[in-house]
């Protein structure tokens, strides 16, 4: 029973160990030569040009997403120096405003001390 054991053990090894080995004793392939029909050539030649021209629309489309953000990026910076302007004047103007209301309460009170 041992030596069965044993002997089916050694022939699924050998086996094996021919399967892994590489097949030295073939050729080697020669490399295979594509064929094409005139309807698949046609077919073929149909998806490059779509694709070129998808190519081409993204293209197109990235040429105009750019120019407008180049605009869009111009416009940014006038209306932030505008809105610097702005503040600006703004500060300008509540200064003066205080300035005047200060003045109006001085004739006020002068005018209630004429009353008095």
């Amino acid at each position: 029973m041992t030596e069965f054991s044993w002997g089916s053990a050694l022939n699924d090894d050998r086996e094996s160990e021919v399967e892994r080995k590489p097949q030295e004793a073939e050729e080697p392939e020669e490399p295979a030569t594509v064929t094409l029909s005139a309807n698949d050539f046609s077919a073929l030649e149909e998806r490059v040009l779509r694709t070129v021209e998808v190519v081409r629309r993204e293209r197109q489309a990235r040429a105009a997403a750019e120019a407008r953000a180049a605009r869009a990026e111009a416009q940014l910076h006038e209306q932030a120096s505008l809105a610097d302007q702005l503040e600006k004047e703004l500060g300008v103007l509540r200064v003066e405003r205080d300035h005047v209301r200060e003045r109006v309460e001085r004739l006020l009170a002068q005018l209630d001390a004429l009353e008095l």
